[in-house]
């Protein structure tokens, strides 16, 4: 995954249904998580009209569509 990919969300949230779409703007940081897989956190922009939300997801809860 790299800045620019278009990817579905796989995890809802509060206000973000599940399966929304998204544009990745940047990778933040990898991190390690809990189980010790390497995992990166990642910022998108929704693709909603009027919304200017930039929430962060984790690589595991975001699938590339295109």
């Amino acid at each position: 995954m790299q800045a620019g990919d278009l990817v579905r969300i796989k995890r809802a949230s509060i206000g973000i249904p599940m399966d929304t779409l998204a544009l990745v703007e940047a990778k933040l940081k990898d991190t390690g998580g809990f189980s010790g897989i390497p995992d990166a956190m990642w910022r998108v922009q929704l693709l909603y009209a009027g919304r200017t939300r930039r929430p962060r997801y984790l690589g595991r809860d975001l699938e590339v569509v295109s």
